[in-house]
């Protein structure tokens, strides 16, 4: 499934199917380490490496309970696996 969104490491757009847009979303903030905690900037600079609209990544991590922020600062969530 991820090749059909993401070529070159680059995800070329989101699903609009909310399970397949899930899959991207977990590989996306798979890749972070769940111990630690990010300043914004850092999110913005790790999400440009595969998509332009970082907001929208970042809004939807915390809208799926993927990750949480507080003042700024952005750390993963462990959910379990559907």
């Amino acid at each position: 499934m991820l090749r059909t969104f993401v070529v070159n490491g680059q995800l070329t757009r989101l699903p609009a199917r909310w399970k397949k847009r899930m899959v991207i979303l977990r590989w996306l903030v798979d890749q972070l380490d769940p111990d630690r905690r990010y300043p914004e900037q850092e999110i913005n600079d790790f999400l440009r490496r595969f998509y332009s609209d970082v907001a929208t990544i970042r809004r939807e991590f915390i809208v799926y309970r993927l990750m949480d922020r507080e003042g700024g600062v952005y750390w993963r969530i462990d959910t379990p696996a559907d």
